[in-house]
Parts: structure tokens; C-alpha cells; sequence
């Protein structure tokens, strides 16, 4: 009898002790997953609306929402050592976890592209000097977002440990280069860090700065659960998630910051180039990119596996395939939907929550339902209030929506 291959990626069973991982690595996965350049334009709004002072308190705001809603996630994952696909079978039942899985899977294929764009477009423009537009790309642009996404999907299919090989190689890189080219930046400026950040009109709000930082990640932080998994325990989870987050996140929105105020740029990209550092730039851009794209690919992966009952790995080979042929069209003509999307997903991750700290005893060994119309019902309503309801933090609008009507359809169950 053919003995069946080992999943070294546990995508439909929990991760037992012999799979989970150091510290160190689930810390070094984690931030490279908070190291997405996309972050980079958040920090460039932040800049120009918030003086140094008001720009910290964002972040510290922001942050701190940011890691208690990943940091739950985190703490869950690692706890029960399941994916967010199959806690969502037992929130939202074996047919209803469709659901959640197509949305996170459709928003990280959406981000992948993006982020293979993101690499692709600037380095044409200066690498080979080509002229990139909307409306025209020269086919060697075309060339390097299909080199990009090769390595990348390659990197994806084998799974966790090739994600947890290349958070070493880039978190390091990534955080020492740019650290430095900022330094630099700030070195030649005129202005010291704080008064250059009172130059121009300051018309941004703390709690509207702070929503900026919640809404710029919470997306991707609803998969949190896929990566801590691998975590030794619940506490190393919640712990290295919540560091991850806010050292990375800080990171990413304060490179993006300076290179604004400095550089007029869009990311340390821009920084780098002016100061000579071409080679450099690219890499940073490059390993920067990659470590997040890695796990938005690896979560799509999973989360299509949940649907189509197809195998992981061919998921990802698939979702690959999908955000490569459509990156260029993403870059200029989705990022609107996917920032929409973004408000989609913290609905979910809050009935899992909900779901799992009610009902902790039960939680791994209840009966599954098909489908729990309650939860389903709470991710709608959610979704919609978080898109149309102008007012605070529009993730914490929809969490608070989504919790509601959960709760309520607990309540008359029992």
C-alpha cells in the first residue's frame, strides 16, 4: 500500500507539536508579512495631514487596534493550530466557511497583483527606461511582472518553510537598508524630522490617522491565524503577532513618511534612488514585496483549497496564475475596490473570535453545522455598514455590527 505524503503545511488537519516552529521564526514570518509597501502610501497621507507629534499618536492609536485584533487572531490560531478556513467551519459551518474563504482569498490574490505590479512598473521606468502609463505597458514591463510572479508563486507552493526562509533573508535586509537610506534622507534635508513634518497643511485628525493605519492592514491581518498556527503556544502567537505588528507597521508607515517629506516619493524606493543606491533600492523593493505577497498567495491558497476541496499547493499554483496575468490591470484599476474589500474582512475575523473565547470548551469538538446563517448574516450587514457609515473607524464599525447580530443569533439558539 502507497504510504501518503506527510502535509508539511497541515491544510486540513490542526498542526500538532511536531510541526510547530521557534519564536524566532514564527517572529521573523510575522514581520515580514507586516513589511508590505502599500503601507508605504498610507505613511505618505499620514505625513501630510499630521504633524510628527499627531503622527505618532496615530500610530500608537492605530496600533494598538490593529494588535488586539491580529493578536486575538494570533493567540486562536496558535491555540487550536487550525487555519482561518477551518476556524471559520466552526463559526460559519462547513458550507458557510465558503464565504470567508472567498473574500480573503479574492482580496489576497487582489494584493498580490498589486504588489507584483508595485515591483514590476517602477523598476521598468528606471531600470530600462521605459515609459509606463494606464493606458500602455512595453512588453518588457510585462516580462519582468511574469518573472516576479513566478519566483513568487514558486516560493508560495512550497509553503511555510520557504516562507520562513525568506522572512530571514528579507525582514533583516529590508529593515537594516531602509532604516539606513532614511537616515541618510533626513541627513541631507534642511529641516530636522519634526519641523520638516510641520511644513505644509496639516487638515488630518488623529482618530482619522489612526483609522488610516486600522484600515491598512486589517485585511491581510485577518489571516494571522495561517501563519501562527505553527506557533509553540497561544501566548507566542499573540506576543509575536503583536509585536510584529506594531514593528512593522511603524516601520512601513515611517519610510513612507519620510520619503514623502524628503523625497516627494511615493516609498524608500524613491528615497533610495536619490541617493544613488539603485541596486539597493531594488532589492529592498523586491524583498519588501515579496515576503508579503508570499503569505497573501499562501492564504488564497488555503482558502480555495476550503471551496474547491483541490489540494493547497494547486491553489496557489492557480491564484498565482490569476494575480499575474491580471497585476498590471489590478495596479491601476483595483486598489479603490480593494481598500472597499478591506472592510469586508474584519467582520469575519470577529465572529471567529467571538465564537471561539464563548465557546472555549466546546469549541474543537462541537458538531459542525452546515451553515451558521447568523454568522453569514453578520459578515453581510457588516461589510455594507463599514462601506457606507462615514464615521469612526469604518473596520470597528463593521466588527461592532458583525458582533451584534452574531451574538444575538446565539441568544435565540439557546
Amino acid at each position: 500500500m502507497a504510504k501518503k505524503a506527510f502535509d508539511v503545511d497541515y491544510a486540513n488537519t490542526p498542526v500538532d507539536q511536531a510541526g510547530r516552529k521557534s519564536a524566532l521564526s514564527m517572529f521573523m514570518v510575522m514581520l515580514g508579512f507586516t513589511f508590505f509597501s502599500a503601507s508605504m502610501w498610507v505613511g505618505q497621507q499620514l505625513a501630510a495631514g499630521l504633524n510628527f507629534s499627531g503622527f505618532v499618536w496615530a500610530l500608537i492609536l492605530g496600533g494598538l487596534i490593529l494588535a488586539a485584533y491580529t493578536g486575538s487572531l494570533g493567540y486562536i490560531g496558535a491555540k487550536t493550530g487550525l487555519t482561518l478556513d477551518m476556524l471559520a467551519q466552526r463559526s460559519f459551518g462547513t458550507k458557510g466557511s465558503y464565504l470567508p474563504s472567498a473574500m480573503i482569498s479574492f482580496t489576497q490574490i487582489g494584493w498580490f497583483g498589486v504588489g507584483l505590479a508595485m515591483f514590476a512598473i517602477p523598476v521598468a521606468k528606471e531600470l530600462l527606461g521605459l515609459e509606463v502609463t494606464p493606458d500602455s505597458m512595453p512588453w518588457q514591463g510585462y516580462l519582468l511582472v511574469a518573472i516576479a510572479g513566478i519566483l513568487m508563486t514558486a516560493s508560495a507552493y512550497f509553503g511555510i518553510k520557504s516562507l520562513t526562509i525568506i522572512s530571514y533573508i528579507a525582514v533583516p535586509a529590508v529593515a537594516i537598508l531602509g532604516t539606513v537610506a532614511m537616515i541618510l534622507a533626513v541627513r541631507r534635508g534642511d529641516l530636522g524630522l519634526v519641523e520638516q513634518f510641520a511644513v505644509g497643511s496639516k487638515d488630518l485628525g488623529i482618530i482619522a490617522g489612526a483609522g488610516l493605519v486600522v484600515g491598512s492592514f486589517v485585511s491581510g491581518g485577518t489571516a494571522t491565524p495561517n501563519f501562527t498556527r505553527f506557533a509553540k503556544s497561544g501566548k507566542v502567537g499573540l506576543i509575536t503577532t503583536v509585536i510584529a505588528f506594531f514593528l512593522g507597521n511603524s516601520l512601513m508607515f515611517l519610510f513612507g513618511a519620510v520619503s514623502s517629506i524628503y523625497a516627494g516619493g511615493n516609498d524608500i524606493f524613491e528615497v533610495m534612488l536619490n541617493l544613488n543606491l539603485f541596486y539597493t533600492a531594488v532589492l529592498v523593493l523586491g524583498l519588501n514585496i515579496w515576503t508579503t505577497n508570499d503569505n497573501a498567495l499562501y492564504t488564497a491558497g488555503l482558502g480555495l483549497s476550503n471551496i474547491t476541496g483541490c489540494s493547497k499547493k494547486s491553489m496557489v499554483i492557480v491564484s498565482g496564475i490569476i494575480g499575474t496575468l491580471a497585476a498590471v490591470w489590478l495596479y491601476w484599476n483595483f486598489c479603490g475596490w480593494l481598500n472597499v474589500l478591506n472592510c469586508t474582512l474584519p467582520p469575519v475575523g470577529i465572529i471567529i473570535i467571538i465564537s471561539y473565547f464563548f465557546g472555549k470548551k466546546d469549541f474543537m469538538t462541537q458538531p459542525l453545522k452546515k451553515v451558521n446563517w447568523w454568522a453569514v448574516a453578520g459578515v453581510v450587514a457588516g461589510a455594507v455598514v463599514a462601506n457606507l457609515l462615514h464615521w469612526g473607524f469604518p473596520a470597528i464599525n463593521g466588527m461592532v455590527v458583525a458582533s451584534l447580530l452574531y451574538l444575538t443569533g446565539k441568544l435565540i439558539e439557546k
